[in-house]
């Protein structure tokens, strides 16, 4: 047996590689992520005839390894390559997210150290790290001394847990789901319609609440609503406003749907997942008052403050609300929780094995200072309102002045279906590569996005949209 043990340990040692090939390695993956970041302003934002990874499935997972030039040049061509590349200024889709240089030294060094920052006991110092920037993030929106939260992979999940959280915190149980009514509007992200699924309260009656000319929800409509059902006998117990929605960067009325959630005793969640960071700029932060009411919210710092795709935030006005959903026990763990010093992650969310994915924000705000970052969500708004002056100057509608950083436009031919006339518009832009736009429908009107959120968009990105669009409508 111990001969056996031998044989395995010197060919399990192959995982722990020496000093020489982790400095070949590390020279290869620097040097490509080098070319990669010094070509970026020229590199297209997306690639329609590159393939679509196809190479990696002849190359299949084997017994024996490959070289690190080898794998790299897989990468390039199937994966860097093909398809988006959300790294890009050029990227105005969706809601693009960042990817700051500094965020990918945090993560390195996490996956060196491997903490596990899911228990307090575990890892101290990823604990305490990750608890200041929740409590960082409490203060910043208005949150009390009690108030808690959670660094999730993303916004979707962030809003799991806080529906979850609502459903616990208003006792709704099986029996009650048919009668508990939930108040949305048609501008919520599908993520919260997802998460009311997983949360099981998907057959719980939904109201959409009536928005106004700038896709708002309509306090007004959210009462009568409200007071409708519970004549009906019915529980109104949630209703969630948006912060920044995905479509057209609408803020919703937060403090006049708080004071009706109070009144009523609804549970108040609102997704500030895109638009909560703009808080930090001078200009829009009194927009946002009303954040402190709300019992739960998500923001997420991989869309306002720029970094790699992977973290979202969920903070709770009574983190005991969280902890009454999440909290567990085990005795396999009775070590770990003996002496709690701070509140664990493990505690709060679903996760128990939980990477540590605070380094990540912790590093570039301490290395950078929240200057860059106000900067650069000032530059977004400024650069919206440009691109929204200029686009009318070419020709095109852009009846909603932006709240935020999305914009949306449409051009209506001389002749032909307006519709089919900027669905090929979006090919062209995406065809043309430079830039990557999205679309919408908006009161059943085929729509242009132009979402600007990505930290390397800077005037001359904006202008080449501009001139694209300008040349292919011109005369049209």
């Amino acid at each position: 047996m111990r001969d056996q043990l031998r044989r395995l340990e010197e060919a399990a040692r192959r995982l722990e590689p020496s000093p020489d090939a982790r400095q070949t390695a590390q020279r290869a993956v620097l040097g490509y992520a080098d070319d990669f970041l010094d070509k970026i302003e020229t590199v297209k934002a997306y690639e329609t005839r590159a393939g679509k990874g196809e190479g990696l499935l002849e190359s299949p997972i084997s017994e024996e390894g490959i070289g690190i030039d080898e794998a790299i040049e897989l990468i390039r061509k199937n994966v860097d390559t093909p398809g988006l590349n959300p790294a890009s200024g050029g990227h105005l889709a969706y809601i693009p997210g960042g990817g700051i240089y500094y965020s990918a030294l945090g993560d390195y060094l996490a996956d060196i150290f491997n903490r596990y920052a899911g228990v307090f006991y575990a890892s101290p110092g990823a604990v305490r790290m990750e608890n200041m920037l929740i409590r960082w993030m409490c203060d910043l929106v208005g949150y009390p001394a009690g108030a808690g939260g959670n660094l999730t992979t993303s916004g979707s999940l962030a809003n799991m847990i806080a529906i979850v959280v609502a459903r616990d915190g208003k006792n709704i149980r099986s029996a009650d789901i048919p009668r508990s009514v939930i108040y949305l509007s048609k501008q919520t992200h599908h993520s919260v319609d997802k998460a009311i699924r997983v949360a099981g309260l998907g057959e719980c009656p939904v109201r959409f609440i009536d928005l106004d000319e700038k896709f708002r929800m309509i306090p007004e409509d959210l009462a009568r609503k409200i007071a409708a059902d519970k004549a009906a006998g019915l529980n109104p117990f949630l209703v969630v406003a948006s912060a920044g929605t995905t479509d057209v960067g609408a803020i919703d009325p937060l403090i006049e749907i708080g004071s009706i959630a109070k009144e009523h005793g609804l549970w108040y969640h609102i997704d500030a997942a895109y638009g909560g960071f703009f808080i930090l700029t001078e200009e829009k932060k009194d927009r946002f008052r009303g954040l402190d009411l709300a019992d739960s919210l998500i923001i997420d710092p991989h869309k306002g403050l720029f970094l790699p795709y992977g973290l979202g935030v969920v903070l709770v006005k009574n983190v005991e609300d969280l902890r009454r959903s999440y909290s567990f026990n085990a005795s396999y763990m009775q070590d770990a929780f003996a002496a709690p010093d701070e509140l664990s992650p493990a505690e709060l969310s679903p996760e128990l094995t939980k990477h540590f994915r605070g380094l990540r924000l912790w590093l570039p705000l301490k290395l950078h200072g929240l200057a860059p970052f106000r900067a650069c969500l000032e530059e977004k708004l400024l650069l919206a309102r440009y691109f929204h002056q200029e686009v009318q100057k070419i020709g095109f509608e852009s009846d909603v002045e932006p709240e935020l950083s999305v914009v949306t436009y449409r051009y209506v031919p001389k002749s032909g279906d307006p519709d089919e006339f900027n669905r090929q518009l979006l090919k062209t832009v995406i065809d043309d590569g430079r830039i990557f736009i999205s679309s919408t429908v908006l009161n059943g009107k085929f729509t242009l996005r132009f979402a600007c959120l990505a930290f390397r968009t800077h005037l001359s990105t904006v202008d080449t949209l501009l001139e694209i669009l300008g040349s292919a409508t011109e005369g049209r």
